[in-house]
């Protein structure tokens, strides 16, 4: 009996210390696996921005970052999806065109009673002048700047013939209804009968039929509105136009980035936003650019036979008082085989793309 009881104990020894052996040898082989799986414990690991993506053949070549250019457009399972289109544009002030709030006199200023006054210095400098009158430039290098101009005259600002360097900036230009010389209308804010180009910039102008006229300038960030539509002294409904050239003219026209409206009905007189006209000679070398523009028969005219050089682009062409900017279309007049001339990238103000018109 006491022999059993010690073949007993030595068996139930000997598994405890086979239980602890095995114990023991499972726990040494998890350790060394362990050990081999953590970064750095054998071998500094490759870098993964020098290691060559593993193959796998559910990857397709469009998922490889590239930075040599944006990535391809997906096209649509029928193919025939359109291209993006340019969101609608309400207004000139909301989508970032001159308005009253951007343009006129930034300062205060003082009444100046001129009535019909000429200017003979040249380099004088007029700024902060609420002047009731107009002025007559026989002067160079003249400056109009933060000043506002009430005239019931022909014009606001005249330069005559002979005489240069004129710039009209930040000044608003008006006049009476009913009170100017051609039987109560007004003709002109800016006229330039000079020789050279002249600048008008952030100008906030009304009431005049033809409200820039020139053959060359640079007209830029102006306001032109309430155009007032009256009868000449032949009894005939006076022309309208925001800005009107009429041709001949030896250098460059640039028209960039202005608001020109033109909301006289065509009944009584209204021919354009921007009309180029080959009335004293043949239109060239002028640039529309990034205006917003609305109103006329139509919106633009652009130079008819024989223009050259004339670049219409990224303009708006709103719909405000006509469904197609103009009471008959957005542009007419226009000569595309003419050398240097370009029609790009202008739109309605609904965001649909404005091609050129046929040649007239």
């Amino acid at each position: 009996m006491t022999q059993h009881r010690r073949r007993l104990t030595a068996w139930l020894l000997a598994g405890v210390v086979l239980a602890v052996v095995l114990t023991l040898y499972q726990a040494d082989r998890t350790a060394v696996s362990e050990h081999a799986a953590a970064p750095g414990a054998t071998e500094p690991a490759t870098p993964s921005a020098t290691a060559p993506a593993p193959p796998s053949s559910s990857a397709s070549a469009s998922a490889s970052p590239t930075t040599s250019g944006p990535p391809s457009p997906t096209a649509s399972p029928s193919g025939s999806e359109p291209p993006p289109t340019t969101p609608a544009c309400t207004s000139p002030g909301t989508c970032g065109f001159p308005d009253a709030s951007t343009t006129g006199p930034r300062i205060a200023l003082e009444r100046h009673d001129t009535g019909n006054m000429s200017v003979k210095q040249d380099g004088m400098v007029i700024k902060g002048w609420d002047i009731r009158g107009s002025l007559d430039i026989y002067a160079n290098d003249v400056t109009v700047i933060d000043s506002r101009i009430t005239s019931t005259n022909w014009w606001g600002i005249n330069l005559r013939p002979g005489f240069g360097g004129l710039k009209v900036l930040h000044t608003t230009i008006t006049a009476v209804p009913g009170k100017g010389p051609d039987n109560g209308g007004v003709n002109y804010a800016v006229s330039n009968m000079g020789g050279s180009s002249i600048e008008v910039g952030w100008c906030d102008i009304s009431v005049f039929g033809n409200a820039l006229s020139m053959g060359q300038g640079d007209l830029h960030d102006n306001y032109v509105h309430d155009i007032v539509a009256f009868r000449n002294q032949g009894g005939e409904w006076q022309h309208t136009d925001a800005v009107i050239s009429g041709g001949g003219n030896k250098g460059r026209l640039t028209i960039r980035r202005n608001t020109l409206l033109n909301s006289t009905a065509v009944d009584k007189g209204a021919t354009a936003a921007v009309g180029l006209f080959a009335d004293t000679g043949v239109v060239s070398s002028v640039v529309v650019d990034g205006n917003w523009l609305a109103g006329g028969a139509y919106a633009l005219y652009g130079g008819g036979p024989g223009a050259t050089g004339i670049q219409v682009t990224n303009n708006v062409f709103s719909t405000q008082y006509h469904p197609a900017a103009g009471a008959y279309g957005a542009a007419t007049a226009w000569n595309a085989a003419g050398a240097g001339n370009v029609w790009k990238g202008n739109r309605m103000s609904d965001g649909r793309p404005v091609e050129p018109p046929p040649a007239s």
